[in-house]
């Protein structure tokens, strides 16, 4: 932000030079870049600073700003009072403005506030010799008397304006809309642009006049040739303005404010100084009231109050601050405070600070008009020494499985194409981009980890990089994707923002670029398996069960993918063989198999409470037990007809799966399961007879349930 010191102190009742403006101005926490004498068309010369702002102080980007930042810092040579500049003059006609223009806002969601106040008879010419000074001051050129008030408003007060020539609009009427597709638009530096759907215009009848809070147009500057204005000022959402202004690469005065928020509430004082000044220098006359649309043209929400407890300020900044003193120091920042009788004080942020809206804001402020000087700095620090956070443990019991199991972690970069992200979007969830050039071909921040680790995959193998058993990798990283919303309802997408643990691995044995084996590939799903299984074992977990799930993830193939489930179903993540024409898009060779798990469960697991038990007193009895069942049949379906009789056998442990077989033996459309079946009894051996009775029992309720033969026991 420029600003002359010739301006400055226009808005300060005792005058500062260049090296207190600085010593100040540093002080309050906006220290300076550059500065600078500059010679003036007038002759005279003045000091040009580079102020360096915060994007959240919007409001330092005015004289008037930096002139009150000067005022509220404390000065032991002088005491400085803030001169607000006040509208001159205004000489208006009986004829309502209403009957030369009317406006129409279609976008109330992104433009608060739209004023216009038209002048007619102006006379467009040079501006006054100190005008110029001031602009060339800021290394602002001078164009017209017109043009030149509305920069001055903007870098005084720090409210962006525009005029527009009524004559060259197309009807008396200027509309706030959104562009369609591909609309032209040849803004004030003539170069014709192509509009987006997205980019909110001020427009007459036909077409664009103006991209909103960013640039005006040239079909409609204001020129030697201009007799009547229209003069715009306004207030939009920032993020509305910041989407165009970086896709058209367009850096203007007045987006940098609009991105950073002015306020409604300061139109008003602004706009009536601006429409005096251009009667001042330019002449005419001012029709009849002003004209407003928008939200808060009907009702401006004033600023909530902030509790602020002087206690908490004094425990923050170390220092004694008494409520008194609080006040005193938030007065010249123009903070109204009230005092309440519980001993807090309820502060009124003004309109121009919109960045004031916690207690610890407000705290900031103190110490700020303080001296960050003041607070002391002590020369030891208690330290008190505690075990680490259980999340943090966790990971780092994550990290040692994984590392134990012959996997390597990775980092990745959260940006992937559109095109690698797709497959691994959930269905109910879309993709987030971003609109930025400096991306490229890799807007897209990632849904998942996959496409990154495949992408790690290919560039070992293009580095013809081998490990035994194949390569494992993994990585636990925030993913990011929105929900679908119906378009019908208008809510706009919920964004998402989740920690997964990704693993992926080869099929061992598998060459790159040869064809796998069934086999192989089915050994590394339980491979997979049995590290999801170790991961969840080392932070207390245990994996409950699989469940089939071919429609979990697209990039996944579907009849080899399976959702992982905790204790009481809550769905832990999803496992299976990587689609083989997603692995060749990336350039893979060779099939892979991968999980993605929901980091958030593992990191967030406690460690159960571990119970010492006498070991067995006598042994138990085990039997393996084959059925043939159809092939949708899965194992969980065999667990709960198990399950389900339990509670009814004697001296029964427990189920565990063994193995599946399929083939001519056991006829097409059907496969053979194993499962392993325990028996102990705590005070004696069991006979065998026993365990027989129960079996049968078993067999018995897997005929009914699951329509289940029996091949062997």
């Amino acid at each position: 932000m420029q600003i002359s010191l010739a301006w400055l102190n226009r808005f300060l009742d005792q005058p500062v030079d260049a090296e207190e403006a600085e010593r100040l101005l540093t002080f309050a926490g906006f220290p300076l870049d550059a500065n600078d004498e500059v010679a003036l068309p007038s002759g005279a010369t003045d000091r040009r600073f580079d102020v360096e702002v915060t994007s959240n102080r919007g409001d330092v980007l005015s004289h008037v700003g930096c002139a009150r930042e000067i005022a509220a810092a404390p000065d032991p040579s002088v005491r400085r009072s803030l001169v607000l500049p006040e509208p001159g003059p205004i000489t208006r006609c009986e004829t309502p403005a209403a009957e030369a223009l009317t406006l129409q806002n279609d976008a109330p969601g992104a433009c608060p506030l739209f004023t216009a106040h038209v002048v007619r008879g102006v006379r467009v010419g040079p501006s006054p010799a100190w005008l110029v000074d001031l602009l060339e001051s800021v290394g602002q050129r001078s164009i017209n008397n017109v043009v030149d008030v509305t920069n001055f408003i903007t870098f005084e007060l720090g409210n962006p304006c525009h005029v527009f020539d009524l004559n060259k609009l197309a009807g008396p009427t200027l509309r706030i809309r959104y562009a369609e597709a591909g609309e032209p638009l040849t803004t004030l530096d003539g170069k014709p642009r192509r509009l987006a759907e997205t980019d909110l215009v001020v427009a007459d009848a036909e077409r664009p006049q103006s991209l909103a809070g960013v640039i005006g147009g040239h079909d409609s500057e204001v020129d030697a040739s201009t007799t009547d204005v229209v003069f715009e000022m306004a207030t939009w959402d920032p993020v509305t303005i910041r989407q165009p202004a970086r896709r058209l690469a367009i850096r203007t005065d007045a987006s940098h404010r609009f991105e950073r928020i002015v306020d409604p509430r300061t139109i008003a004082h602004a706009a009536l100084r601006a429409v005096a000044m251009i009667q001042e220098v330019a002449g005419g006359e001012v029709l009849d009231g002003r004209l407003a649309v928008g939200p808060a043209a009907e009702r401006q929400h004033a600023s909530e109050p902030v509790e602020l407890r002087p206690s908490r300020c004094e425990k923050v900044l170390g220092i004694r601050v008494s409520a008194d003193e609080i006040t005193a120091r938030l007065a010249p920042l123009e903070i109204g405070v009230e005092h309440a009788e519980s001993g807090t004080l309820r502060c009124t942020p003004p309109a121009f600070r919109p960045d004031l809206t916690r207690e610890i804001d407000l705290i900031e402020e103190v110490a700020r008009v303080t001296g960050y000087g003041e607070i002391p700095l002590a020369e030891k620090l208690d330290i008190r020494v505690r075990h680490p956070q259980e999340s943090e443990r966790n990971r780092q019991k994550l990290s040692a499985c994984l590392t134990g199991l012959g996997f390597f972690e990775t980092v990745t970069f959260s940006f992937v194409s559109p095109a690698t992200a797709e497959p691994f979007t959930p269905t109910d969830h879309e993709t987030v981009s971003v609109d930025d050039d400096r991306r490229g071909a890799e807007p897209t921040l990632r849904p998942s980890v996959l496409p990154s680790l495949l992408a790690c995959r290919r560039a070992n193998q293009d580095a013809r990089v081998t490990t035994p058993g194949g390569l494992r990798l993994f990585e636990l990283s925030a993913v990011f994707a929105q929900k679908l919303v119906p378009a019908a309802s208008g809510a706009a997408p919920e964004s998402i923002e989740r920690q997964t643990l990704s693993l992926l691995m080869d099929a061992e044995g598998v060459k790159p670029g040869k064809k796998a084996k069934p086999e192989a590939v089915q050994a590394a799903v339980r491979a997979v398996r049995g590290a999801v299984d170790a991961v969840a074992a080392s932070v207390g977990l245990e994996v409950a069960g699989v469940r089939p799930a071919a429609a979990a993830v697209p990039g996944f193939e579907p009849d080899a993918t399976g959702e992982l489930l905790l204790d009481g179903g809550e769905r832990l993540g999803v496992f299976g063989v990587v689609a083989g024409d997603r692995a060749r898009e990336v350039g893979l060779d060779l099939p892979v198999v991968a999980a993605e798990l929901d980091a958030r469960l593992l990191l967030d697991a406690r460690p159960p409470i571990r119970r010492a038990e006498m070991l067995p007193a006598f042994p138990g009895i085990e039997r393996d037990l084959s059925v043939v069942v159809a092939e949708p049949t899965g194992w969980a379906d065999i667990e709960a007809a198990v399950g389900t009789l339990a509670p009814e056998l004697e001296h029964f442990l427990r189920v565990s799966f063994v193995g599946t077989f399929r083939g001519e033996q056991v006829g097409a459309g059907k496969k053979s399961l194993t499962m392993r079946l325990a028996f102990r009894a705590p005070d004696r051996t069991l006979r065998h007879d026993e365990v027989n009775r129960q079996v049968e029992r078993i067999v018995e309720s897997l005929i009914q349930t699951v329509q289940a033969e029996i091949r062997s026991s």
